[in-house]
């Protein structure tokens, strides 16, 4: 009976895993998921889930965090963007991967995440082209800043998913051992 409860939470962990590539927050989920594991578990049923594991996730969450601000913001500001195109763009990235997820693709499951990568990426490059038009910059320099902002966003994105996957992998080691 334990094993269809850890099948259970091995399957949860892969679809908060999937959100992380929405640009939702997955890699907090599976931390709150590790830990709800090792706090309600019973003692002779912890499932594996320790603190080593727990503060592991833990890690790996702030991390895909950083590299994601890090990398969306860098791709706006190393090519001269404002502070209103890397807000604007941050915001179009997270209301483009929102709608890419519900208007999908024709491919089932893969479908919808492929659209809410493209069209984050393509809501990170409205946002800052906006912005840096809001600005005052000519519209050469918006598009390049609102490329910079795309390719960041996407870089960001492969980054937290990293970060997110070994997270899911230190998890799903943790309830099966």
């Amino acid at each position: 009976m334990i094993w269809l409860l850890i099948l259970f939470l091995s399957l949860l962990a892969a679809s908060l895993w999937i959100l992380t590539l929405l640009g939702m927050p997955g890699n907090w989920g599976l931390l709150a998921l590790a830990a709800g594991v090792a706090y309600f578990s019973p003692d002779e049923h912890s499932m594996g889930v320790e603190v080593i594991a727990l503060g592991s996730i833990f890690l790996l969450a702030v991390a895909g965090e950083v590299v994601e601000f890090f990398a969306g913001a860098a791709g706006v500001n190393q090519l001269g963007g404002s502070r209103k195109g890397s807000v604007l763009a941050l915001l179009g990235s997270v209301v483009g991967a929102v709608v890419g997820l519900f208007v999908g693709m024709p491919i089932p499951i893969i479908g919808s995440l492929l659209a809410a990568l493209f069209f984050g990426g393509l809501g990170a490059f409205s946002g800052a082209v906006a912005g840096e038009r809001w600005d005052g910059k000519e519209w050469d320099l918006a598009i390049r800043i609102g490329w910079g902002a795309l390719w960041g966003k996407l870089l960001g994105t492969l980054l937290k998913a990293i970060c997110g996957t070994i997270a899911l992998v230190i998890l799903l080691v943790a309830l099966w051992t």
